[in-house]
Formats: structure tokens, C-alpha cells, sequence
């Protein structure tokens, strides 16, 4: 029997995480995993001479990585055989990898730890601005598409439904959550992670089966940011909530909301919200 679809996600969430860890960072060793039952289970490896990382379980407090999942904060040793501010109890691991220094990263999702991502070199290494920024940036990346994905499926779950589809409610929920996804996918700087996070508002919007792909008006083409805002205006957002929503200003957000509203030949917002439905451009 397969491993539960979530299961799968979550490792090819961080299958990913860690390859852009090594590429990111440089560091020869990457690995990583995300927490369960209070312990970190190491699923992916990048770049190891041996196998003793495999199969890693590194509990709450326990090694460098412990610490880092239960402080919320990045840990590093740069002798990981001498360091005295941690517990050993994966030499075997570590030492037997022939990693001197070792880097931990926390996997944040609304301030909890989910995961640890490492990186770490056979000798001893400095870890300066330029090697821990991108290390950040993945462990952020990472926890953005975590939060997002948990909200998804949390509004979806509670959703009501009526006979044969979704009811109002789960409707506004669903178009609610698309506003929501598409304001943080606009954050995200990564373009592999912001393409998923694509791939999962076009799943969600074709969860209320108003217009299917068919229906979609191949000459009507609206940019990513006017699309934006026309989910945030949706959902009864006014220009001032969508400015800090976006990150963007105000009249910016006129200025889309106006381009937008031309390009679907509507008068009012409401009425481009409408077309663009019909268009299969919103949920």
C-alpha cells in the first residue's frame, strides 16, 4: 500500500528544498526533513560519500539539529567532533559522513518549527552572510508552500457542500483562500516555488466548475498583477486592503484595477470580477 498523499507532498516539498540548498548554498552535504511525533526524519540526502545519514531521526533537543527545532533558530558548529554546546547522539551519523562543519536550519510555518534543513562541508568551514542567506531563503520558501498548502486544505475541508457540487459558502471560502494564495505567491521571489504555488491556485479555481478550461476566451490575456488584484477585489477587498496585501500602492492598484476592467470591457469592478469568471480567469 502507498504512502498517504500528504506523505508524498511533504517529501517532495523537501526534495526540493534540499536540492536548492546545496545549489544555493555550495555546501558539499544536504539533507533534511520535517517533524513528526516531535522528531525530524531525514528523507532527502544531497551530495553524501556514505550512507550513514540515511534514515536519520533527530529528536526534539537532541544534536544540533534538535536545538534548532526547538529554539526556532539557526544552529551551527563549525567542529561538530569537538563542539560542546550540543549532544552527540548522532555521531554515528554525522561523524561517520566525515562532516566537520555543520549548519541547521528551522523550517518555520506561523512561528512552529515543521522541519530542519542541513548543510555541511568535511572540513571546516566559516558560514558567513553569503552562505546563510540562501539558506534561509530555502527554509523560507519551504515554509511559505507548507502554510499555504495547510490553509488550502483546512478551508476545503470545512467547506459545505449541496447535492452534486459545492455550496455558496464553500464557494466564498474557495475564492477567499485563491485571493489569499495568489497574495503570497506574489511574495515569493523563487520562481520554481512560485510556478507551484501556481499549479495549486489553478487546481483550487477549478474546484468551483463555473467555467471549464474550454470556456476560457484564448484572446483575453490578463498580466499576474492584474489577476491579483482582481482576486483580492473578489472577495471585497478595497484598494487600500489589496495595496497591503500585494505590496503594493494604492494607486497602483487603480492603475491594474483599470487595465483590467478595460481589457474585460466591464464598467465596474464587480462586473470585471463577474466576466473574468465567465473567462476561467477567477474562481
Amino acid at each position: 500500500m502507498g504512502a498517504p498523499s500528504a506523505l508524498r507532498d511533504d517529501t517532495s516539498l523537501i526534495s526540493h528544498a534540499v536540492v536548492e540548498l546545496a545549489r544555493r548554498t555550495h555546501f558539499p552535504v544536504a539533507f533534511g526533513g520535517l517533524e513528526h511525533d516531535g522528531a525530524v526524519h531525514v528523507t532527502t540526502i544531497v551530495g553524501a560519500r556514505t550512507r550513514s545519514i540515511e534514515g536519520l531521526v533527530v529528536h526534539e533537543s537532541r544534536g544540533l539539529g534538535g536545538r534548532a527545532l526547538i529554539e526556532r533558530r539557526p544552529r551551527m558548529t563549525l567542529d561538530y567532533r569537538t563542539s560542546r554546546t550540543i549532544t552527540h547522539d548522532y555521531d554515528r551519523a554525522i561523524l561517520g559522513e566525515g562532516i566537520a562543519t555543520l549548519f541547521a536550519v528551522p523550517v518555520l510555518v506561523g512561528g512552529a518549527a515543521r522541519g530542519v534543513l542541513y548543510c555541511g562541508s568535511w572540513a571546516q568551514t566559516p558560514i558567513g552572510d553569503a552562505q546563510a542567506r540562501p539558506a534561509f531563503d530555502v527554509a523560507g520558501e519551504l515554509g511559505t508552500e507548507l502554510r499555504v498548502r495547510a490553509e488550502v486544505e483546512r478551508r476545503l475541508s470545512a467547506a459545505p457542500t449541496v447535492e452534486g457540487g459545492l455550496g455558496a459558502g464553500a464557494r466564498e471560502e474557495i475564492r477567499e483562500s485563491y485571493a489569499q494564495l495568489r497574495s503570497v505567491a506574489a511574495t515569493v521571489g523563487d520562481a520554481d516555488v512560485r510556478r507551484r504555488l501556481e499549479d495549486i491556485e489553478a487546481r483550487l479555481a477549478a474546484l468551483t466548475g463555473d467555467a471549464p478550461a474550454a470556456a476560457v476566451d484564448s484572446d483575453l490575456h490578463l498580466s499576474r498583477r492584474e489577476i491579483d488584484v482582481l482576486a483580492c477585489a473578489a472577495v471585497g477587498s478595497t484598494n487600500g486592503e489589496i495595496a497591503a496585501s500585494l505590496g503594493l500602492r494604492e494607486t497602483t492598484v487603480k492603475s491594474y484595477l483599470a487595465s483590467a476592467m478595460s481589457k474585460l470591457d466591464a464598467s465596474t469592478r464587480h462586473a470585471a470580477v463577474t466576466r473574468a469568471r465567465r473567462a476561467g480567469l477567477l474562481p
